[in-house]
């Protein structure tokens, strides 16, 4: 495609706000996790008018999190971009970096936000890359209570009583600065994570939304009582 059939193209794509309605067929059946999020802000691609994808952010479920990105003063300013789904047949493109890139000018001025590129599912974070987050490394290496129901890893099971633990996949973590230049040299100095210089390298995977599966699956650990 020429640059001048590009910049054509992209005058009939445009982002704004969407509703909870229109972002949950796209978690719900798009998206890998298959679970809605905390949204407290979403936003939507629109090609031709068609709506072609969604990010969400949100606050993120952990408060440590929150407190020790940027210290306590600022617990209430981070954000997690927590839900990015495009259309399969737009995987490729550079829609998903259009989308993310566009939403963060919408955002609230001073704002910490954090992402993860899970590699359990092949994920690097080249969007993340693309619209010039910080990296700031790998998660730790953790375990969940094993859930045999195929429950999220750390969702609430009243009646699963087992002793098994299953590993956590690595998350790439990437974080992003919103506000003005002045701003954001304050909150560089705030952010308490090491801010690597290289980002991370690899093939980044595809997976099939109707059967979704991770490429690293996870490893139970333990023996069961008899």
């Amino acid at each position: 495609m020429s640059l001048s059939d590009l910049i054509q193209e992209h005058k009939s794509v445009f982002v704004r706000e969407v509703s909870y309605d229109e972002i949950k067929p796209f978690i719900l059946k798009i998206h890998y996790a298959r679970r809605m999020p905390c949204v407290t802000h979403s936003f939507g691609l629109f090609k031709d008018n068609e709506l072609i994808g969604v990010v969400t952010y949100g606050i993120p479920a952990s408060n440590s999190l929150c407190r020790g990105i940027a210290g306590d003063k600022n617990r209430y300013n981070v954000y997690e971009l927590n839900r990015l789904v495009i259309l399969p047949k737009y995987n490729g493109s550079n829609y998903a970096s259009i989308l993310v890139g566009r939403s963060l000018r919408m955002m609230p001025r001073r704002s910490f936000i954090v992402s993860y590129a899970d590699t359990g599912w092949g994920h690097v974070g080249y969007v993340y890359q693309a619209t010039n987050w910080l990296y700031t490394g790998l998660s730790a290496k953790r375990t969940d209570v094993y859930q045999p129901n195929g429950l999220h890893p750390r969702a609430y099971d009243k009646d699963n009583h087992s002793e098994l633990r299953q590993t956590r996949s690595q998350k790439h973590r990437y974080v992003y600065l919103v506000g003005n230049r002045k701003e954001k040299k304050e909150m560089m100095r705030e952010l308490r994570y090491e801010v690597f210089k290289e980002y991370p390298k690899g093939d980044s995977k595809h997976y099939d939304t109707k059967n979704p599966k991770m490429v690293k699956p996870i490893e139970i650990i333990g023996e069961k009582d008899d």
